[in-house]
């Protein structure tokens, strides 16, 4: 007997249209939508451990001298400015994309179901999730008119296939909501993507009395966006003319020194020429100039210090922010003086609002109102600049200098008291605590995307909440005769029919059988 030869099993290939239709399906699927939000949320994190180069260049260029192996390779990878990345934007490009390739055949699809009628009964309603039989009194067709007007009040879709059976559905807002969802997600994105490419930030530290023009030299950092022109920023101005805290007061309590409320008291014009008009600004409620919001984001102290050379001439005077550390606004600070010659003068230390008068635990506030103050200061000496990259205006950069000591060696620490001068070793001048002023944080923003963001996320979480809380159902009902009676007739001379109901539902329903047995008992009553 001949042996038979079998052909290898050629297996289809796929073409370049082939590969590329998968790629597309691969895309638009629901799992892969849900692998990039989920790749999304965990892109996102080195932004919240690494510093970032838009929010504090000095900070970044800090880790990079700190970490001279990993941090350019993490500067490499966009660590350092991870929102802006390739990588990044990759991420959220293709989680745009994804979402409109899942939406749009799911809305089409949806279209559909919206404008048709629900289908016909099955054969077999005992096998459905839920299923009741009871007895009608009237005829078939009064039974099934009964069940269209309590499936119509239970706001089901009803329509009828023949003399025999109703068919209803109900829950399309289920989809609906679905639909809504993703659609509002992907406008999010898209609301946070114009506000970053056309919106802009500014922040600036006003002390007391001190004034600022919005105009791109003024502000002490500026975050623009890509499509941003630094140069065309509305003209207002901003003069701050008190800067208000209050604290708790009562010593032994719980909330001693808790604050109880933060107030700017500004003059504001929109425009050159424009009348000045007298506003306040305190936490979360900002005041709108020429469409930017301007927010009070902090508030601290600045001393006013004087700082002379061995001559009497004044290099340096002026009130110098320093940043509260903890509640009791113990702040730290520097006072950098570039003109002191023939070396340039630095002081870093401590800021004290009242300052624990035996100095047991070292310099510390106790209280943060204005009550006792004082100020705490090294002194070093040499080159501030010499390493040329950014510096943070309450921190001192100490690589390149050289700390100024006293005639036995140790290290020169100076306290200083409102009204107090210190002269400095070696003919280097003298320094002096003039008086303290507050000092406000304001920040300058434009987000035209804001408004857009805001609604898309409200519609999302409503089309969450209708997704998860709304059930879809289908209800069928169909008429049959009673076991060993005619249709029409019983004992009693009175037409009995005997109803079928079953419920079938598109996902885990727990109410399902409650909803079929509510109505078996309305057609039990006849009605």
């Amino acid at each position: 007997m001949a042996t038979q030869t079998r052909e290898p099993i050629t297996q289809p290939r796929l073409g370049p249209v082939g590969w590329a239709r998968w790629g597309w399906r691969t895309l638009t699927s629901m799992r892969t939508a849900l692998f990039l939000l989920l790749l999304l949320s965990v892109g996102a994190v080195p932004g919240s451990i690494f510093p970032q180069r838009s929010i504090d260049a000095g900070r970044v260029a800090d880790y990079l001298v700190t970490h001279q192996t990993t941090g350019p390779w993490l500067d490499r990878l966009g660590f350092f400015d991870v929102y802006s990345s390739v990588w990044f934007s990759a991420i959220y490009l293709l989680l745009v994309i994804s979402l409109i390739g899942c939406i749009v055949p799911r809305s089409r699809l949806h279209w559909r179901t919206l404008r048709s009628t629900p289908p016909r009964a099955p054969r077999n309603l005992d096998r459905l999730d839920a299923y009741e039989v009871v007895e009608f009194a009237g005829e078939p067709a009064a039974a099934l008119n009964a069940a269209r007007e309590v499936l119509r009040r239970k706001r089901f879709r009803v329509a009828s296939h023949d003399r025999h059976t109703v068919s209803a559905e109900n829950g399309y807002l289920r989809e609906t909501g679905n639909l809504v969802f993703h659609v509002g997600l992907c406008v999010v994105i898209v609301g946070v993507a114009i506000g970053h490419l056309f919106g802009w930030r500014g922040d600036v530290i006003v002390p007391d009395g001190g004034s600022f023009a919005s105009t791109l030299s003024s502000y002490d950092t500026f975050l623009p966006g890509p499509l941003t022109n630094p140069e065309n920023l509305p003209p207002f101005t901003v003069t701050l003319d008190s800067m208000e805290a209050t604290f708790e007061e009562q010593a032994g309590g719980a909330q001693f020194g808790a604050p109880r409320s933060f107030s700017a008291k500004v003059t504001t014009t929109e425009a050159p020429g424009s009348p000045a008009q007298h506003e306040e600004i305190s936490p979360n409620h900002p005041i709108t100039l020429d469409g930017t919001d301007v927010y009070l984001l902090g508030n601290g102290y600045a001393p006013v210090v004087t700082v002379r050379d061995a001559a009497g001439a004044v290099v340096y005077q002026e009130a110098t922010p320093f940043l509260a550390q903890d509640n009791t606004y113990t702040s730290v600070g520097a006072i950098k003086v570039g003109s002191a010659r023939p070396k340039q003068l630095a002081f870093s230390g401590f800021f004290l609002p009242t300052a624990e008068p035996t100095d047991a635990n070292g310099p510390v506030s106790i209280f943060p109102d204005l009550r006792n103050p004082e100020l705490a200061l090294s002194v070093w000496e040499g080159d501030l600049y010499a390493v040329g990259r950014p510096q943070s205006v309450y921190t001192l950069d100490t690589a390149t200098l050289t700390q100024v000591t006293k005639a036995d060696g140790t290290p020169l620490l100076i306290r200083l008291a409102p009204g107090q001068t210190y002269q400095l070793p070696g003919g280097r001048g003298s320094i002096s605590f003039d008086s303290v002023d507050r000092f406000a944080g304001l920040s300058a923003r434009v987000d035209p995307g804001k408004e857009l963001t805001l609604v898309a996320a409200l519609a999302t979480i409503l089309g969450l909440v209708a997704s998860l809380l709304v059930r879809r159902r289908r209800v069928f009902v169909r008429v049959l005769p009673p076991a060993g009676l005619p249709t029409d007739a019983s004992e009693s001379g009175t037409s009995r029919t005997v109803v079928a109901i079953g419920g079938l539902a598109r996902s885990s329903d727990p109410g399902l059988g409650a909803l079929v047995t509510e109505i078996r008992d309305a057609l039990s009553k006849g009605h």
